[in-house]
């Protein structure tokens, strides 16, 4: 295992570095991300993805961990002093690792969908601490799937990441159209459930043993016209109190675990 040293902020691979955790466009012209810390890389490199260039601060790391990584890939290490580490790092607390991660494609094609399957749909999400806590809740769920259609926020947002504490690589995701997703759970038979308040039915009240696809919107629009017609049946969680909506993530994680209750019975 070779290891280079860079000490300069200045240096371009640092302001590569930088650039590629600060600006979706750098990610998407270099086809690469930033993931930060042990177990976000680990749950990555588990998962595929191929590493670009792995920073290390061995002042930080715990004995042992560089070793660790070393064996699940090889790509190029290198080690940044403690100073530059804590300018480059979002968070100090990261087990002294920040990779460069080469991008997969995100496509429904690629998803390997079991027998009866529990998969989550996102229409148009734009807060990426939602989308990341929405991936946690599949993740601990056991989903199948989380499709984010329309997506208004880029799918490698350090943001996103930190917030699923890795959960962007444990639950296969991929992006599409409405259009085209609607056509991809019916092909597969996959009944599809809107969570909405108008014309619905209570969600404990629905069957979710069955192949299930959740539905869900944004907060403060909802879902489009085109989901509540391919919809199968419109689901809602009781509102008790003077607000009339939960945020998405909760809602998600709520409709998630009433099918993991039905299908355990």
């Amino acid at each position: 295992m070779k290891i280079e040293t860079i000490t300069s902020a200045q240096n371009p691979k640092i302001k590569t570095l930088l650039n590629l955790q600060e600006k979706s466009k750098t990610r998407r012209q270099e086809g690469l991300f930033v993931t930060e810390g042990k177990r976000e890389l680990l749950h990555c490199l588990e998962a595929g993805y191929k590493p670009h260039t792995i920073f290390v601060c061995q002042e930080i790391m715990q004995e042992g961990d560089l070793e660790q990584i070393a064996s699940y890939c090889a790509c190029n290490f290198i080690d940044i002093p403690r100073n530059l580490y804590e300018k480059v790092a979002y968070r100090g607390s990261t087990e002294g690792v920040i990779a460069e991660m080469h991008c997969k494609d995100m496509t429904l094609e690629s998803l390997d969908i079991k027998e009866n399957p529990l998969i989550v749909v996102l229409e148009s999400v734009e807060k990426p601490g939602n989308l990341g806590a929405v991936l946690r809740s599949a993740d601990a769920a056991g989903a199948d799937a989380v499709i984010v259609c329309d997506p208004l926020t880029d799918m490698y947002n350090p943001n996103l990441i930190r917030s699923s504490i890795g959960a962007l690589f444990t639950v296969p995701v991929a992006t599409a159209s409405s259009e085209e997703t609607i056509r991809w759970l019916k092909d597969k038979g996959i009944r599809i459930y809107t969570a909405q308040l108008q014309d619905s039915e209570w969600y404990y009240d629905t069957d979710m043993r069955k192949g299930t696809a959740i539905i869900m919107g944004t907060e403060a629009k909802g879902l489009t016209g085109i989901w509540r017609e391919a919809a199968d049946a419109h689901i809602k969680i009781p509102m008790l109190g003077r607000l009339d909506s939960l945020n998405v993530s909760v809602s998600a994680a709520i409709l998630m675990f009433e099918a993991v209750r039905q299908r355990n019975l």
